[in-house]
């Protein structure tokens, strides 16, 4: 669906800083809208590094909105629950129908790489230019903003949108050095074969101090894996690290039932270790502006970092839009997004405890109440996270 393009951005140039999936997001919505979009992207090429994510119905609907629907639909799996299960065994405690949800809010599974390939064809067939081995260093406010380029270049534009994630040079420069704290808790993540014919739904098995969660991806031929560990050492922040898949496979050695299959296949695990970082209190300045990461880094516990980024995008372009002035559409922009994305940052900071019940006696009676409620209210479950899933930025 192609925004109408008499805008008060139409023409407006702004550069995204940043190549990822809500920095191509915002590039889409921005140029569908009228405006004049290049995309800087630090790597070689746009790619992705393999991993699955989890699109749940609000970002499908960012998605949709961008005419995308029909394509992302064809290149994921749908979700028809979520089976949360015992460690010891795999026997599952309880389980949520993703089917029992209203026509249209589809849960869905991709591979990072193909909704990254998606978002890169349709932004550069809107004619967005996007340019490769441009690392943002540093960035100054003003009218219009300047960008510093690693390779010594200078950029300056009408808005300069920060999309580069966890070590954004952006928002530094809005919010000052952040402070982010180790969680405790380190994260595995790989992609293997589906010889086990995992069906299409997410599975979370919880067990003493550490879970593992697993679904399809690609029509089903492959399984995404992340799991995660509390541990007193700290392993560092970031997605590029790898780890001997005999770390992974000891750290989960108690888990039965289709783990250790699973984990068998595994040969070369990402690690990296999660920090809780504070939402960012200053998301714009004079020509510069936060969206996703570089604002609201969120723990991998909801599966909503991906979602907010592509939520952001659209309320970003759609302020600028239709709120008359820069400065009144950033400020409208932050107004709309900041306590939402809070609550989704302090869920998920929250969710990990859950999963994590070392006491065989609580874990016991918290399983069995899951059960029971399962049985016997499992709309109440099901129904718990309407106000992320339910809610539609694009209405």
């Amino acid at each position: 669906m192609t925004q109408p393009t008499d805008t008060h951005i139409t023409g407006c140039p702004i550069t995204v800083l940043g190549g990822g999936i809500g920095g191509l997001t915002a590039a889409l919505a921005l140029r569908q809208r009228g405006a004049c979009v290049r995309v800087l992207e630090q790597a070689e090429a746009i790619t992705e590094v393999g991993a699955g994510i989890q699109v749940s119905p609000n970002g499908l609907r960012v998605l949709d909105a961008l005419g995308l629907g029909a394509a992302f639909r064809a290149a994921s799996v749908r979700g028809r629950a979520v089976s949360l299960r015992d460690y010891r065994a795999g026997r599952e405690v309880t389980r949520l129908d993703l089917t029992r949800l209203p026509e249209g809010q589809d849960y869905r599974f991709v591979h990072r790489a193909d909704l990254i390939d998606l978002l890169a064809g349709a932004t550069r067939d809107a004619g967005v230019k996007i340019r490769l081995l441009q690392k943002g260093a540093a960035v100054t406010p003003g009218t219009p903003a300047a960008l510093t380029l690693a390779n010594g270049d200078h950029i300056t534009d009408q808005l300069i949108v920060g999309a580069d994630g966890l070590h954004s040079v952006v928002r530094p420069a809005l919010n000052g050095p952040a402070a982010p704290a180790f969680t405790g808790q380190v994260a595995w993540r790989a992609v293997v074969p589906n010889a086990m014919d995992h069906p299409d739904e997410v599975r979370v098995h919880m067990g003493p101090g550490r879970h593992m969660v697993s679904y399809p991806l690609r029509g089903g031929k492959f399984i995404n894996i992340v799991a995660a560990e509390e541990r007193r050492t700290w392993t560092a922040e970031g997605w590029s690290h790898r780890d001997d898949p005999d770390a992974l496979r000891k750290a989960f050695a108690a888990f039965g039932g289709q783990v250790p299959e699973m984990l068998g296949d595994v040969a070369d695990p990402g690690v990296w270790g999660l920090f809780r970082h504070p939402v960012a209190k200053v998301w714009h300045g004079a020509g510069l502006v936060l969206l996703g990461d570089a604002a609201h880094p969120t723990l991998p516990f909801l599966a909503q970092g991906a979602n907010m980024a592509m939520e952001d995008a659209w309320v970003l372009a759609d302020c600028l839009a239709r709120t008359a002035g820069q400065a009144q559409a950033l400020a409208a922009y932050q107004a709309r997004r900041h306590a939402r994305v809070v609550r989704a940052v302090d869920t998920a900071s929250g969710n990990a405890w859950k999963y994590h019940l070392r006491n065989p006696l609580i874990r016991g009676v918290a399983h069995l109440g899951l059960t029971a409620m399962g049985r016997l209210a499992p709309d109440r479950l099901l129904h718990q996270f309407d106000w992320l899933y339910a809610h539609d930025v694009t209405a």
